[in-house]
This record gives C-alpha cells, structure tokens and sequence, in this order.
C-alpha cells in the first residue's frame, strides 16, 4: 500500500466525513494537505455536497485551516452545471435547493425561476438544508407536468455531529413515493467528475487516489472511473459495512492520518 500511495499523483478528496465533520477537524487532515503540497502533489475536494456554493466551501476550508483555492475544488453543483449546459446553456431551472446553490447556477449563466407557471427547462434537486413544504409542492408540481428532472447527488444522508442528516438522495425518494419519478442524477458515483479533473490536470487515471467515507458514492466512483479507492472508517462506513458490499475499495484506513502517516513515513 505504501509504494501505490507514493506513486499517486493527486488525491481527489472528499470532505464531509473524511477531513471533518461541521467544524471539528480530524487529525491529520490538515497535515496531510500541507504535506501534499511539500511534496508537490495535486488535491482537489471532490464533493457531492451541493448545499453550499464553490466559495462558500472554500471560504470553510481556509477557515478550518486548509489551504485551498478554485483549483482545488469541484463540487457536484459544477458537474451538474456542465451536464445542463450540454443539453441546454440558457436553460431556465426550478432549484430545490440552498440560496447558495441557486447562486452557483446563476453564477454559470442559468435563470432560476421561483414560480412554477414560468416555463422551466429543468427541476434540479440539490442536498436542500433550507427545504421547505413549498418547494416540496412545487417539485411534485412539476415532476406531474413531465419536467426533465436532474438532481446533484444520490446521497443518502449527509455526516453531522449528532448522526445523520437526509442528503439529495433521500428528498428525492420521497418525490419519487409521490410522483413516481426518479431523477438523473449527476455527481459520485459516476466517474464524470474524475475524467473532468483528469483532463484538466493532465494527470492519469493511474496515478489518482479519491479518499472517501461512503461505499456507494465515493468507492464507487473510484471503481468506476478505474482508479485507486481509499476508504476511510471516520464517516457513513464501518469496517462490517465493507464485508457485504459490491463496492470493495482498494484499501481501508480508520482515518486520514494513517494516509499522512504513511505518506510522510515513505520519504
């Protein structure tokens, strides 16, 4: 293990249940992305937590003590806006979602209509912590009309301190129990978000690790996108939960700082 990590290139990182969970910090989080950049290796976060905008997130991570900067982040809410931008770059969006993920699409060019009788392009569902019964409403609206329908994320359950919260995953199971419709869904575990850091880093696939706590998004993606998949046992994955997977990483670690321990130990 300690020859493959050596060898990796760049580090594609989650956050929520990986570096920290809200505002505490795990050990050797912020160590190990000061040693990445002694050693002249490339990181980008790699989340699928759409609730909060690019600089929202970075202003965080440089609050918590992490050097970070737009190159070093990509978030599920840049892959969706790259995905409708395909299909539609003047789009008009329905957001079930954060004012800072409704500001992340403006950002890219997108209109985002507030009333449902507007013609919309797509509903896009994010991991919404301002939900409220009307966007519920408007969404079943919607979805009932026929709408293309997209969501950021299929993550279940979002890392706090006290447990667990709903993520994008789950409000959409629950539009789904009352209209029957699923969305595309964008963002881990699809490999897209890997071969997009890839081509602009000019790094390949061979030489990127993506460090993660969840099986089905984070592991997932590493397997689909055919790179190295490290687990981490600090967020939604215990050790037993890997046993009876599909999604088997190529290694597993209680936490970051064996990752910095080991990288550290190896120079």
């Amino acid at each position: 293990m300690i020859e493959d990590i050596k060898n990796i290139e760049m580090f594609l990182l989650d956050m929520d249940g990986t570096l920290y969970l809200e505002n505490n910090v795990f050990k050797g989080s912020i160590e190990f992305i000061n040693l990445l950049n002694k050693q002249n290796k490339k990181y980008i976060f790699l989340t699928n937590n759409s609730s909060k905008s690019v600089e929202s997130y970075l202003e965080k991570l440089n609050r918590l003590g992490f050097k970070a900067n737009e190159k070093n982040m990509f978030t599920s809410a840049q892959a969706t806006s790259i995905y409708i931008k395909q299909k539609n770059k003047n789009a008009k969006l329905y957001v079930v979602g954060t004012n800072s993920l409704k500001q992340e699409f403006k950002s890219q060019g997108f209109q985002i209509c507030e009333n449902v009788d507007e013609h919309i392009d797509f509903l896009v569902v994010g991991f919404d912590t301002e939900l409220n019964y009307k966007k519920i409403q408007d969404a079943c609206y919607l979805l009932n009309k026929g709408i293309d329908y997209i969501a950021t994320n299929p993550d279940l359950v979002c890392p706090v301190e006290n447990g667990f919260v709903p993520d994008c995953g789950s409000i959409c199971n629950m539009l789904k129990t009352a209209t029957n419709r699923e969305p595309t869904y964008i963002g881990k575990p699809k490999r897209e978000m890997v071969d997009i850091v890839s081509k602009i880093e000019k790094v390949p696939l061979e030489k990127i690790a993506i460090i993660g706590d969840r099986l089905y998004t984070d592991i997932a993606c590493g397997i689909n996108a055919g790179i190295t998949s490290i687990c981490v046992l600090t967020g939604e994955t215990k050790k037993e939960d890997i046993e009876d997977t599909e999604y088997k990483p190529t290694y597993i670690v209680n936490s970051i700082n064996d990752i910095y321990e080991m990288l550290k130990n190896s120079y």
